[in-house]
């Protein structure tokens, strides 16, 4: 199988910070924390490391351990850092040949304390620079997949998407919130030449003012057992809508497949036979940089292989698991035996339908 994955290429320096030297303020309303950081001083960091990241390497890597024939496409400077993702890339057999030099490689520092959920400073580069003219040509590939796009490269997404679908590949869509929050119509006008998109809770939440008015259904009544974000539905200024209602009312702007992943509180999925929702598998916690990435990337090449969603959505849940038991990106990968391992030991699909 054969895929190419649009997004970006970044290095990531990680610092971890033990919770007693760094002070964390949480705040009841919106449920947000923040790390304090004191002007002028010097927090002892646990370990302070470099590792290659970015939604493009990161899902292409996850799918060549999976055994997948993978091509990263993201711009990287003509730098140190450039040649970092190169060798990275090699060495977890992925293609770097459509990796275009330009500018300066991305950059992020995260700082992770307490619950391991960093707080991420990001420069991103030449990931910001991505026209049309550096896509390449689709023929062949069964899997094309656009990880969140930022700033100019956002604007390649209807041209991704329109040639994926030429060439007859799955096109799975990663949307990030900047590139909803700014361009929300592109997004929405793009998905009829999506097969799956997947968003996180935030990023639905952001969606809802973009979808209330073409709602296509009713939400049906909540069980009293049912998962915080089904219960909860989602949120806007001003607008309200069901988490049914929105993936149905997503799901007919044209894609076949809505993923809308909720952290530790677990997945949903919706397909033309039903809505499913998984827990999350639980794990010792690194670092939660990366889960989204291998959770979407998973699931998206099982169900291109044809598995069926229930079993995709376990799949997706323990490659999630793994990735945070590590701080950076990639190293929690599994391959597709230790695929099969980790979700027989966690006691196979646990998918609830829902509708």
């Amino acid at each position: 199988m054969r895929s190419i994955h649009f997004g970006s290429a970044m290095i990531d320096i990680i610092t971890l910070v033990a919770p007693e030297d760094i002070e964390r303020a949480t705040f009841s309303n919106d449920g947000k924390a923040f790390l304090m950081l004191e002007a002028g001083r010097k927090v002892p960091a646990q370990s302070i490391s470099t590792h290659v990241g970015g939604g493009a390497c990161n899902t292409a890597v996850s799918l060549a351990r999976r055994g997948w024939n993978a091509d990263a496409r993201a711009k990287v400077g003509d730098d140190l850092n450039a040649a970092a993702v190169r060798a990275h890339l090699k060495e977890n057999a992925v293609s770097d040949r459509l990796i275009i030099g330009t500018e300066a490689t991305g950059t992020a520092v995260m700082v992770a304390s307490h619950d391991r959920n960093a707080s991420i400073f990001v420069h991103r580069g030449a990931n910001e620079r991505m026209a049309d003219a550096d896509i390449p040509d689709l023929t062949g590939e069964d899997l094309i997949y656009v990880a969140p796009l930022s700033s100019a490269s956002a604007d390649c997404l209807p041209e991704i998407t329109k040639r994926g679908r030429a060439a007859g590949a799955f096109v799975a869509v990663n949307a990030g919130i900047r590139h909803l929050t700014s361009r929300g119509a592109q997004v929405l006008n793009s998905l009829h030449t999506v097969d799956l998109i997947s968003i996180n809770r935030v990023e639905a939440d952001a969606m809802v003012p973009l979808l209330a008015e073409k709602a296509v259904c009713l939400e049906p009544a909540i069980p009293d057992d049912a998962p915080e974000l089904l219960a909860r539905g989602l949120k806007a200024v001003g607008h309200e809508m069901g988490l049914v209602c929105f993936l149905r009312t997503l799901q007919a702007t044209g894609p076949r497949w809505v993923l809308v992943t909720d952290g530790v509180e677990g997945a949903y999925l919706a397909g033309a036979d039903g809505i499913w929702w998984h827990p999350s598998v639980q794990a010792d916690v690194a670092g939660t940089a990366g889960a989204g990435d291998a959770f979407c990337s998973t699931l998206v090449a099982a169900l291109v292989e044809g598995v069926a969603p229930e079993d995709a959505l376990a799949q997706a849940a323990v490659s999630a698991a793994s990735v945070v038991a590590y701080v950076d990106t990639t190293t929690g990968l599994l391959t597709r035996d230790q695929l099969a391992a980790a979700v027989a030991k966690s006691g196979g699909p646990q998918a609830r339908p829902l509708a």
